[in-house]
């Protein structure tokens, strides 16, 4: 018998060029997918999540801390 806990893993969701949605979670190094839909997309880095979890110590997955905005400037 073993005993699992739920918690929350947060995932950065952005839109490429294509339209195709690529997701990250900073919890793991290196977790990335992608999907044609958002579903999809969340679906994919979910089996990426449950690979990193069994690869991955609790002591070692990072902290989430938060997003900030910037202004930086670029040429239009």
């Amino acid at each position: 018998f073993s005993s699992r806990e739920t918690h929350a893993i947060y995932v950065v969701i952005e839109e490429d060029e294509d339209g195709v949605f690529i997701i990250s979670c900073p919890s793991f190094n290196g977790c990335h997918s992608y999907g044609k839909t958002i579903d999809e997309a969340l679906a994919n880095i979910r089996e990426a999540i449950d690979l990193c979890l069994e690869e991955t110590a609790p002591e070692e997955i990072n902290k989430f801390v938060g997003f900030r905005e910037m202004e930086v400037e670029y040429n239009a």
